[in-house]
């Protein structure tokens, strides 16, 4: 997969490829990153990439031709089938499912905006689709776009070293994730809980699901709402609820 991003600071940006996971799956050659700036398609000394907005107001908008050549230029090197994503409060949320849907694509063009936005005509002829990491303001959409990469690369296939580390996580089923525990077995008085030291992956299994379930009832129940619970779900979410209940009550 090639990822390009169209960026006023592309050093920025492109530091997510030099650690962790995205880093690995770089050196690995399971992607690959660039990134394009607009202002190296300015014919001005001054390499102008903004001006001010039609109809006054505070701040300036980035124009529209440095940006689209950018673009067409971050189209060209992301190859066939590549996806222009402008990252844009007034997009669609990005989550988990469109990040697995990113996995799927040879190429991959994020626009990272600054100021007060883009040219309006740019989206309609340059951007297939926008795209909003969430409901709070950044200085530009280099955080977004990193975001947006790391959360794509780590699933495609041979990232991670272990495939179900991505398959376990928070939102792939759903649901948050369950808690997790490491040695030692008692920290600060705090013992961890003793199914996940029985043995009985049957039982671990289930506890882990339970907790998913009674994590994402109490912090994301957003996340609870259109989903079909089946019987052994519904169950192990009424356990939690009880449980949560008793420990309130100082019942053991």
């Amino acid at each position: 997969m090639h990822i390009e991003v169209v960026s006023l600071f592309p050093d920025e940006v492109l530091t997510v490829g030099r650690f962790g996971v995205v880093g690995r799956a770089v050196d690995g050659g399971l992607v690959s990153l660039g990134a394009v700036n607009p202002r190296d398609f300015t014919e001005d000394v001054h390499r102008t990439v903004d001006d001010r907005p039609y109809g006054g107001g505070p701040g300036m908008v980035m124009k529209f031709g440095p940006l689209a050549a950018a673009i067409g230029a971050a189209r060209g090197r992301a190859g066939g089938g590549a996806r222009v994503v402008y990252l844009s409060p007034q997009g669609r949320r990005f989550d988990q499912g469109l990040a697995r849907e990113y996995a799927t694509l040879p190429g991959l063009v994020l626009v990272a905006g600054r100021y007060e936005g883009v040219d309006e005509r740019l989206i309609e002829a340059g951007v297939d689709e926008e795209v909003s990491v969430g409901d709070f303001v950044l200085s530009g959409g280099e955080i977004a776009a990193m975001a947006v990469i790391d959360a794509t690369v780590r699933l495609l296939p041979g990232t991670l070293g272990d495939a179900e580390s991505a398959a376990q996580e928070s939102f792939e089923t759903g649901l948050l994730d369950c808690p997790h525990y490491t040695r030692p077995e008692v920290v600060d008085g705090r013992r961890v809980p003793a199914v996940l030291t029985s043995g009985d992956h049957r039982a671990i299994a289930r506890w882990r699901l339970k907790q998913s379930l009674g994590r994402t009832w109490a912090r994301r129940p957003d996340l609870l709402r259109d989903r079909q619970l089946t019987d052994e779900e519904r169950e192990l979410l009424e356990e939690y609820k009880a449980e949560a209940e008793n420990a309130a009550a100082g019942i053991r």
